[in-house]
Parts: structure tokens; C-alpha cells; sequence
């Protein structure tokens, strides 16, 4: 049977497709640290439980296509807190960050339109680009310079007529890279020169460390009809399942087009924005236990990684995944053989593979993905598998 051009277009998730060898693996006994996926182990607010288990309305019914108003009502006070003036207008509710990227894709972009980005690069983007029938158009960071922004002439040139918008996240999944205020300005002139938008992926903005400080693309109050940014709670509030998202932005007339897409699917989830509006009145200081927790997980990692021989590791800023280049002739073939044919004392590791994180075909190849959200206990046994795997395959290739 047909199956259509764009379904054709999709890769399977490398975060997700090697999952079956996992089974597998917990099948036979084997316990499997989960460094692929950016699943936080920290515990989610107990008052997000509670909302949801008070839940007393009798009937869950639609609710407004651009989300729950006390919502919208109370997210400008979590943003005054960055200095960022944000209004409920300025705000769709969105189920996920997810689909505010594939409803900033579809409300900026006709089909074969393009986007450019920064790669590697959450690997998840391209299928929204797919859905929308929108080309990424890749700048390439490298991990020599810890993949900072690349010189701003590499994004000019690829500028064309068919240009929508140039997409960032900050800090970066999966690199871990913090965009500087001065990295941001550059682009958003680059933007006004050309007239073209700039969307910023902020939903790890409580996560930077050695003091590196966060910019929101939000601050930049003289371009605020060409901004939008993409928020989230999932790993805020470590509410992944919950799929409550924004999309934000000062324009106007980006909001009253994008809400078209909102009405198409309705409304989002009733009772995960009860949760997400629970979440808002979290003390401060769970963010910032949070922020410590990750920061000692990535120092505990980066060091266990840079111990073991041939492999290289940026150091990420931000966020709580890095990437690493493996001494093996092939990433996805060294991941599954980890599941496959590997155990170390009963436990292996799953890792993502990097090749699909990248536009530009045979880049990445020998990197992986890492996030680490595990604790350090589980990570010292995760890096003593890689260790053990590394020799084991490099034994038979």
C-alpha cells in the first residue's frame, strides 16, 4: 500500500528507535541506565500531584483553544521574575513546546519554505519540519569550540528568499550550549536586516551553570515584532508527560494565525493545565536545588567521561544533556551493540546516536548524546559501562 511522500520524509527518533533493543535487554535480566532520553529523575512538585488528584470538576470539558485564561493570567509573573514584560496576550498555550515549534513552523512557513539552525540540533525538530513541509536549512557548530555560535556570516549566507526564520534553543538540547546576549543580538540584526523572524527553544532556562548568565530572546524589547519563543514545563518542573507548553510572542499577528492551528485541534489538555498552574507556585528554591543537583551530575560526568581513553566530551553550560565523540567507527553501531550483545556485571547503557542531531549528512557519526539525569550513583555505573562496552567493541572490530 501508498504511504504518502512526507511520511516517507521522517526518520524514526534516535533517541527512541533503539527502545526495542532495550527490552530486549530488561528481558533478559539486564538493567539499562537511560542516558538517551531527557527524562529527569527529580521528583516533580507535590503540589502538581495534588492538583491533579483534587481534580473535582465533573465533566472535563473544552476549553479555550488558547489555553486555560488563569493560566495565561499567571505565567507574566514566573516571566517578571527574569525581568521579561509578558502579558497574557502575549501567550497560546500549547500542548507542549512540541507544538509550538511545528505551530511557529506552520503559521511562518509555506511549504519548502526554510528554516535555518544550528546543528546538531534536537533531533526531534526535523520531524516537525516535515509535518510543516519545511526545509532546515544547518550552520554547523563544532565541539572544538565547545559549539558555540558559529561567525555570523555562515548564517547570511544561507539566507535566501525562501528564509522564514533561524531557530535556536538556549541553553541547547543537545549540546548544552548558553547563547550569549551578544550571540542573540547579532542575530536579531541579521533578522531585521533580512526581515525574518528569530524562535528561540528557552524551555531549559532555569539550567545554567559556572555562573554563566541567561538571556532571553524576550528582552529585546526593540525586536519584539520578530521574536517568538518556545517554553515549556516539562523539564522545569520535570512534568515531561504533561505536555503543557507556550508559545510566546509580541507580534500580534503571529499569535491570531497560529490560534487558527489551536481551534483546528481544539483546545489543550484540561487537567495538565491545572497541573502546569499548580506548578507556577512552586518556591524558588526548588529551581534552584534543581540547578545544583544538575550541575554536580554534569560535573560528575564530564569528568568520568574525559577519563576514559579515546573519547572527547564538550563541557555544556546549560540545560543537562552533552555531546561526546566515541573512539568507535560508528555511534549507533557501538549503541546497539551496548543493548545487544553487552552487559557490564548485569547493566548496560543506552545512549542516542548523533548522526540524525545533524542536517549535513556524515556529520556526527561517531558522537552520542548523553543526558544526565540520573544521579551520580547510577551515572558512575552508566560511565562504568561505556568504559567496559568501549573495550568490548573496540576488541572486535
Amino acid at each position: 500500500m501508498h504511504m504518502s511522500h512526507r511520511i516517507s520524509a521522517f526518520q524514526c527518533s534516535p533517541i527512541r528507535r533503539l527502545s526495542p533493543y532495550a527490552r530486549d535487554a530488561v528481558n533478559r535480566g539486564i538493567k539499562v541506565y537511560h542516558l538517551n532520553i531527557g527524562q529527569p529523575d527529580i521528583k516533580t512538585p507535590p503540589q502538581v500531584i495534588e492538583a491533579v488528584q483534587n481534580y473535582d470538576q465533573s465533566i472535563i470539558a473544552y476549553g479555550n483553544s488558547e489555553g486555560m485564561q488563569e493560566l495565561r493570567e499567571a505565567l507574566p509573573a514566573y516571566y517578571a521574575k527574569y525581568g521579561l514584560n509578558v502579558d497574557a496576550e502575549d501567550i497560546l498555550i500549547t500542548t507542549g513546546g512540541s507544538e509550538a515549534l511545528q505551530f511557529a513552523f506552520m503559521t511562518l512557513c509555506d511549504p519548502y519554505d526554510e528554516i535555518i539552525i544550528p546543528e546538531p540540533y534536537y533531533t526531534n525538530v526535523s520531524s516537525f519540519a516535515h509535518s510543516a513541509m519545511v526545509d532546515l536549512v544547518p550552520v554547523t557548530s563544532n565541539m572544538e569550540e565547545e559549539f558555540s555560535l558559529p561567525d555570523i556570516s555562515a548564517f547570511e549566507q544561507k539566507i535566501s528568499r525562501k528564509t522564514g526564520a533561524i531557530l535556536l534553543c538556549s541553553p541547547n538540547n543537545p549540546t548544552g550550549h548558553v547563547y550569549t546576549k551578544d550571540e542573540l543580538l547579532q542575530l536579531l540584526n541579521l533578522c531585521k536586516k533580512h526581515d525574518i523572524f528569530l524562535i528561540v527553544d528557552e524551555v531549559y532556562r532555569e539550567f545554567c551553570y559556572d555562573g554563566k548568565e541567561f538571556t532571553s530572546v524576550l528582552s529585546f524589547d526593540e525586536f519584539s515584532d520578530r521574536v517568538i519563543c518556545v517554553d515549556s514545563f516539562s523539564k522545569r518542573y520535570s512534568m515531561c508527560g504533561a505536555r503543557i507548553g507556550a508559545l510566546v510572542s509580541k507580534n500580534k499577528e503571529v499569535l491570531e494565525n497560529a490560534l487558527k492551528l489551536s481551534q483546528a485541534r481544539l483546545c489543550p489538555p484540561d487537567i495538565e493545565q491545572v497541573a502546569a498552574l499548580a506548578a507556577l507556585s512552586t518556591d524558588d528554591s526548588y529551581l534552584r536545588e534543581v540547578k545544583i543537583e544538575y550541575e554536580k551530575r554534569r560535573d560528575f560526568i564530564v569528568d568520568a567521561l574525559q577519563k576514559i581513553d579515546g573519547v572527547k566530551v564538550s563541557n555544556p553550560k546549560g540545560a543537562f544533556y552533552l555531546v561526546a565523540e566515541l573512539p568507535v567507527d560508528d555511534a549507533e553501531s557501538f549503541a546497539t551493540f551496548m543493548l545487544r550483545d553487552f552487559d557490564f556485571q548485569g547493566e548496560t547503557v543506552m545512549v542516542a546516536p548523533c548522526e540524525d542531531f545533524y542536517v549535513t549528512k556524515g556529520l556526527g557519526h561517531r558522537q552520542v548524546r548523553i543526558a544526565y539525569v540520573l544521579n551520580t550513583d547510577d551515572l558512575a555505573k552508566a560511565a562504568a559501562c561505556i568504559e567496559a562496552g568501549l573495550a568490548a567493541y573496540r576488541a572486535q572490530m
